[in-house]
C-alpha cells in the first residue's frame, strides 16, 4: 500500500486499526438498532407467541369461541374465522362478541383450542 501520509510503519498500523474499529462498531450499531426496531414492531401488536383477533360469537353451550383471526404461526394457518374449544370455560365469560383479543391457539387431542386468552 502506498503511504501517502508519511506515516511511520507502526503510525500507518495504527492509524488502519483505529479505521477498522471505527467501521466495525459502526456496522454493530446499526444491525443492533435494525433489530431492536424490528422486535418493537413485531411486539408492538401483538403479544409474543400470541395470535390476534377478533371474537365473533361466544357458544356457551358448545363451549366454544368463534374468532375471525390473524394467521397462526404455531400452527401454520393462514387468517380466517373458525370456532375454537376453550381450555376453560371460565373463558367464555370474559369476551363478548365484538372483543379485539390477544390468544394462543394449540392442537389438543384433535381439536383446536385456545389455551390463554387476553382482551386487549
Amino acid at each position: 500500500m502506498t503511504n501517502i501520509f508519511n506515516f511511520g510503519e507502526g503510525e500507518m498500523k495504527n492509524v488502519l486499526i483505529s479505521m477498522m474499529t471505527v467501521c466495525m462498531l459502526t456496522v454493530s450499531a446499526s444491525s443492533h438498532a435494525a433489530a431492536s426496531a424490528a422486535g418493537a414492531q413485531a411486539g408492538g401488536d401483538v403479544k409474543a407467541g400470541m395470535s390476534h383477533g377478533e371474537v365473533r360469537k361466544v357458544d356457551l353451550a358448545a363451549g366454544k369461541l368463534t374468532i375471525r383471526h390473524g394467521p397462526l404461526e404455531n400452527l401454520g394457518m393462514d387468517a380466517m374465522t373458525m370456532a375454537f374449544k376453550v381450555k376453560d370455560p371460565a373463558m367464555l365469560s370474559q369476551v363478548e362478541a365484538g372483543d379485539s383479543i390477544d390468544f394462543v391457539a394449540e392442537e389438543v387431542d384433535g381439536a383446536l383450542t385456545v389455551m390463554k386468552l387476553e382482551k386487549r
